[in-house]
């Protein structure tokens, strides 16, 4: 275990999505006027029951159980060099809360993925199994629906207004280690987390509230009674709960969840059109700014929705909405949780002005799932299937969308890219000193013979080489 090594865990922030049940902030009933810390012993015996008696009987255990073929070693096969194939069964324990009272759950993708039977458990004991409606791997949310479901059952709404504080009080209820529900307490440690290495493009709540393996998929409360995040990871070098944990923010949840009741086999996410730079102490002392902070925009795409707002290279973009923008994966962040169509105020300083401009986001150009590629017939990457890379296939790969090559998407066992060495998803980027856009370009470039020099793009780091 490195010392920083990330332990998907726990906790989910979810609401009666679709259902009329209203936040309990906008109902008084837990909300409070005024933020205090407590001032007596009086104040400090005081207790969150009242909150988790509200909260806790929407959060539910879940089983996932999957069947996975694996090639088990007999000693009379090993010496012929075989093995006898066997089914191995594997169980993950998580957790997952109500959003809606038909039986809409929401839980971590990673607690569910592959699992070919999924059964919940709610805090009354009663048992459901389970389908999943959507499940999105790269905010690790899943959405679930209950079977059997003959009456209404209890909800949590989801806030997301993103009205929390540093400092504000939380709950975290699920089922650590497997042992039942369990509740704990923290306070929001910090907001809008992005340089974590969890996701490309999430901005995460932070809480020191315990948060272990088997949470995952539970709620993370405030002291409204409202789900405000999902608990998804935590930093440890043990693997157990070190104070510093990290929550999907409720407007991320409620964005995947209207996906799934709207029929969406995926979450579609909007772009700007834009990417930048932070804004270090030696680029804000080189704008004329007062402190290090922003993103400078250092290219925008053709003809996108920042295009068409006005955003130019050298702007320095410092809040959409209002949020504060940092980096490139909080911009990501706030541009993905809205939907497409939606307008955003982009706030910016131009030439030391600040200026504020209107940009109506829109889903990225080009398809994501193209049906087939051109398979090249000579050169170093015959056998491969490839396609032209389009900013919509290169976000859902969790690549640039500004990036240009040709991508593999299939491979011929017998076709000389795969003996040399090329996977599925490398990017073509140059061969022979050509650049390389379109199936056509590589077929150009790979006539006649060798050496064949070659730039690829693997897993975000930049390869060349030579094929002789």
């Amino acid at each position: 275990m490195t010392t920083r090594s990330i332990v998907l865990a726990a906790a989910l922030a979810l609401s009666a999505c679709g259902n009329p049940t209203s936040s309990k902030a906008q109902e008084g009933e837990f909300a409070q006027p005024t933020r205090t810390a407590p001032s007596d012993a009086a104040g400090m015996k005081s207790s969150f029951a009242p909150v988790v008696r509200s909260a806790a009987p929407a959060v539910v255990n879940i089983s996932a159980r999957s069947v996975q073929r694996v090639q088990a070693v007999d000693p009379f096969f090993q010496f012929f060099g075989g093995g006898m194939p066997q089914a191995r069964v594997a169980e993950s324990v998580g957790s997952g809360v109500i959003v809606r009272s038909d039986g809409i759950v929401v839980t971590n993708n990673h607690v569910i993925q592959g699992a070919q039977q999924i059964k919940v458990v709610l805090n009354d004991r009663r048992e459901f199994p389970a389908t999943v409606i959507l499940a999105d791997e790269r905010s690790d949310i899943a959405v679930l629906r209950l079977e059997n479901v003959s009456d209404r059952l209890p909800v949590l709404a989801i806030d997301d207004q993103e009205e929390q504080q540093v400092g504000d009080l939380v709950l975290a209820i699920g089922n650590p280690f497997g042992v039942g529900q369990t509740v704990t307490n923290g306070i929001i440690s910090a907001l809008n987390r992005t340089e974590t290495g969890i996701s490309d493009s999430g901005s995460f709540i932070q809480t020191d509230a315990a948060i272990n393996p088997g949470n995952s998929g539970g709620a993370l409360v405030d002291m409204d009674g409202d789900l405000i995040g999902i608990n998804t990871a935590i930093f440890s070098r043990s693997g157990s709960s070190a104070g510093v944990g990290f929550a999907v923010p409720a407007a991320m949840v409620k964005r995947v969840v209207d996906s799934a009741l709207g029929g969406a086999k995926a979450v579609v996410r909007p772009w700007l059109g834009v990417k930048g730079d932070t804004v270090t102490g030696d680029i804000a002392g080189s704008l004329g700014l007062s402190r290090p902070q922003g993103l400078v925009v250092t290219d925008v795409y053709a003809n996108g929705p920042a295009a068409r707002a006005g955003l130019r290279q050298g702007d320095v973009i410092t809040a959409v909405d209002g949020q504060e923008i940092n980096d490139q994966n909080g911009l990501n962040y706030r541009i993905g949780s809205r939907n497409p169509n939606d307008q955003v105020q982009v706030a910016v300083l131009r030439d030391g002005r600040a200026e504020t401009l209107t940009a109506r986001v829109q889903t990225l150009p080009g398809d994501a799932d193209p049906d087939q590629g051109v398979t090249i017939q000579s050169g170093p990457f015959a056998g491969a299937e490839v396609v032209a890379l389009n900013p919509a296939l290169a976000d859902r790969l969790g690549g640039d969308p500004f990036a240009s090559g040709v991508i593999i998407i299939g491979l011929s066992g017998r076709g000389y890219a795969a003996r040399a060495g090329f996977r599925q998803n490398d990017l073509i980027v140059s061969l022979n000193g050509r650049p390389i856009s379109t199936a056509r370009d590589l077929e150009s470039a790979s006539a006649g013979r060798g050496p064949w020099e070659f730039v690829i793009v693997r897993n975000g780091r930049q390869i060349p080489g030579v094929l002789r």
